[in-house]
C-alpha cells in the first residue's frame, strides 16, 4: 500500500532480517507502505512474546523458545528500523 506525503508516515521497505554467518543472507524484507504506528505497534507485540519466551525457557530449560525469542527480537527490530526510516523521510 503505497503511500504519498499527504498521509501519515510508512515503512519504506528497505530493511530486512538477516540470518546466516556475518548476516548475508537476509529470509525476508518489511514491506513499504505500512503505517509507522501500526509497524511500531506490531513490533511491541512481538516483544512481548519474546520476553513471555525468553522467561519460560530460561526457568524450563528449553534452548528451542530462547531461539525463537531471539528470531522474534530480530523481526521486531526490523520492524522498528523500517519504521524509523519512514518518520525521517517526511
Amino acid at each position: 500500500m503505497p503511500t504519498d506525503n499527504t498521509q501519515e508516515p510508512a515503512t519504506v521497505g528497505k530493511t530486512c532480517f538477516y540470518q546466516g554467518e556475518n548476516h548475508t543472507h537476509p529470509l525476508f524484507r518489511i514491506e513499504p507502505g505500512i503505517p509507522c504506528q501500526e509497524a511500531r505497534e506490531q513490533a511491541s507485540e512481538l516483544m512481548g512474546y519474546v520476553r513471555d519466551l525468553i522467561i519460560t525457557g530460561l526457568m524450563d530449560g528449553d534452548q528451542k523458545l530462547i531461539w525463537a525469542s531471539h528470531y522474534l527480537s530480530a523481526m521486531a527490530k526490523a520492524l522498528l528500523d523500517d519504521a524509523e526510516l519512514g518518520m525521517m523521510k517526511k
